[in-house]
């Protein structure tokens, strides 16, 4: 082989090896690309989904397969790492939670903060709702008699209280999430719509100014929410619009929320699996909308 010829071939041999590296360069990046959405949620009974089938994670959690973060993280096509946990208050995102079965302990489930990673990408949380006891007042607002007296003078003060105590909880949770998960879109998903105005005794057994009273309490905790969301530069989602026409009054196959005596496999006033499917559709809807808008 002649001189030139030699050095032809050596050309042609490293014109290939820059060719071929400007190719695999490309495709370890779309590699690293291609890797699913790191989704972390954190919340209460509302997110977990107790009594719903399949169970996963602590039994006493009530960690439903059927939630909507599983759901959600389907539709996205995430890598979900789930903590919502029943019972939790926003105390829970930073420490234990003694977990019971039954009345009897069930060891504890670490703090939900645990999950949150620095290239999470979705941050889902619903929280508030055992901070500020909703679910305990409304079973204290029981009444059979529909000439009984209402409930909601005795609990006027204590919610108002409860109210405000919560805002400044929210503060301190959306700042640690930012800070741990910097890059996360934050969503703060809401409660949703409970028992419509007037209430429906006697299918669900409360008089027509208590319904009113704890929807309304379910309303303004939303609101602290809301409020909390936008000034932490998170977004809010709404599901008292979307859940018109499916509280605890509706009809049996229109319930997204049971009532005091559910009708499907369901803890008493919180969404079943049709709630919970339909709650990661809203919020799914509202990434995608938001997305859209942004560009």
């Amino acid at each position: 082989m002649t001189s030139a010829s030699r050095r032809a071939l050596l050309g042609l041999v490293a014109l290939t090896a820059s060719a071929l590296t400007a190719i695999a360069v490309p495709t370890a990046a779309t590699a690293a690309t291609a890797q699913p959405l790191g989704y972390a949620a954190l919340g209460d009974s509302m997110a977990s989904g107790p009594l719903i089938p399949d169970f996963t994670g602590p039994l006493a959690c009530g960690r439903s397969t059927r939630n909507y973060p599983h759901v959600l993280a389907a539709t996205l096509g995430a890598a979900l790492s789930d903590a919502t946990c029943s019972g939790a208050q926003t105390k829970h995102l930073a420490q234990p939670q003694s977990l019971s079965l039954l009345g009897v302990p069930a060891g504890s489930a670490p703090p939900q903060f645990d999950v949150l990673r620095p290239d999470t990408g979705l941050v889902t949380i619903t929280m508030g709702g055992n901070d500020v006891g909703l679910v305990g007042i409304a079973q204290d607002c029981v009444r059979w008699d529909p000439a009984a007296t209402p409930c909601n003078g005795e609990f006027q003060e204590r919610l108002t209280q409860r109210l405000a105590e919560l805002g400044p909880r929210l503060d301190a949770a959306l700042t640690t999430i930012a800070e741990r998960s910097p890059a996360a879109r934050v969503v703060v998903v809401g409660y949703g719509l409970y028992i419509r105005p007037g209430g429906c005794w006697p299918v669900q057994p409360v008089l027509a100014p208590d319904a009113d009273f704890l929807q309304d309490g379910v309303d303004r905790m939303n609101a602290v929410l809301a409020d909390r969301a936008a000034a932490h530069g998170a977004e809010y989602v709404d599901l008292v619009g979307p859940s018109a026409g499916h509280d605890t009054c509706a009809p049996n196959a229109e319930r997204w929320i049971e009532g005091y005596l559910p009708v499907t496999l369901a803890a008493p006033l919180h969404p079943n699996r049709r709630g919970e499917e339909n709650y990661a559709r809203v919020v799914a809807e509202h990434l995608a909308g938001a997305t859209a808008a942004r560009r």
